[in-house]
């Protein structure tokens, strides 16, 4: 190739030459040698750039176009990809919804049934509660008959001392406590404490 270079770097002056001799400038006026010395160098040029380069730019082009249709075809692919995300995105955004609404309707009919249990078993409770305290009123209301009775008697037998002015023996004690309580209407004191 250098020969070429050092060949057409040689012949350019002897052309430029020849045309100064024949009065003006070879660009101007064209001679037929340099037409021909033109088409050779542009063959020549055409032959070394057909050789060497266009097949690198023909191979570089064809690797560009299969660089270019991979890519093509890679997004294809991944457009696909992303379409089938996007379905099952879509699939099991709806499943999760309708779980959430099953969930949902779970909880409510939970809470509703959690709600009737709490009723039910605050109103047992209630009445446990209502029917124990029953208990303990009536507990208590024996109780305070009793120690009223004990009192009516104990009163009754120091009343009895005070105005006989006598000890009483156990048996004339008995007798005397019996016939006090029986004269005290304890349903009335019992029918007050249930009005109170």
């Amino acid at each position: 190739m250098e020969p070429v270079l050092s060949h057409i770097a040689t012949v350019l002056p002897l052309a430029a030459e020849a045309a100064e001799e024949e009065g003006g400038s070879f660009l101007v006026t064209p001679g037929l040698g340099l037409m021909i010395w033109t088409l050779v160098l542009f063959g020549f040029t055409f032959w070394v750039l057909k050789k060497f380069a266009f097949p690198l730019i023909g191979e570089a082009l064809d690797k560009r176009a299969a660089t270019i249709r991979e890519s093509i075809e890679a997004a294809e692919r991944q457009k696909e990809e992303s379409d089938q995300l996007l379905a099952d995105y879509r699939q099991r955004l709806t499943e999760a919804r309708e779980q959430a609404d099953e969930i949902m309707a779970k909880a409510r009919k939970t809470a509703e049934t959690t709600k009737t249990e709490a009723t039910v078993e605050g109103q047992t409770k209630r009445d446990e509660l209502v029917e124990a305290a029953r208990k303990d009123i009536e507990a208590e209301k024996s109780k305070a008959l009793d120690d009223i009775r004990k009192e009516v008697a104990n009163l009754t037998v120091l009343a009895t001392e005070r105005v006989t002015r006598k000890s009483l023996d156990d048996a004339a004690h008995k007798e005397l406590v019996e016939d006090a309580l029986r004269e005290v209407d304890f349903s009335a004191l019992a029918g007050e404490d249930r009005n109170n």
